[in-house]
């Protein structure tokens, strides 16, 4: 069966067939977008602040990297809880529970959609993890 989004629905719906293993952690195994929303597809971010300094931990470069994400959202009239779809990148396998508990603090409901991987590394050293997202929201 096809659904349908009404008036009064939900912009956003969470996707969890229970013919399927529910999800790792708290995100959604898709969320459905209703047409004619708007859509803002955010670049990764680093955990990088204005001043080049970078945080030494992995949570904390992960706020600052949704910190970016929140002003870049802003520019658009979106906040955080608009993200529909994350892609994290960690380079290392301790790094994953770090991350992910900044992500779950600052993600609203439904989660989103949300894709974490363990990389080589970034263009500098220090960084440790890297964010992108999709936003969306109804049209103004």
């Amino acid at each position: 069966m096809r659904h349908r989004f009404d008036a009064g629905q939900p912009m956003l719906r969470p996707l969890v067939p229970p013919s399927i293993r529910p999800p790792f952690a708290r995100y959604s195994h898709a969320i459905e977008v209703a047409a004619g929303s708007r859509l803002v597809f955010v670049s990764g971010q680093l955990g990088v602040n204005p001043d080049d300094s970078v945080p030494p931990t992995v949570e904390d470069q992960a706020e600052r990297c949704f910190d970016n994400i929140a002003a870049i959202l802003a520019e658009a009239g979106l906040g955080l809880a608009d993200i529909v779809r994350v892609n994290a990148f960690v380079t290392a396998r301790e790094h994953m529970r770090g991350y992910m508990s900044v992500r779950d603090r600052m993600v609203g409901d439904p989660p989103p959609a949300s894709t974490l991987m363990i990389v080589g590394g970034f263009t500098r050293p220090e960084f440790l993890v890297e964010i992108e997202v999709v936003a969306a929201a109804t049209p103004q």
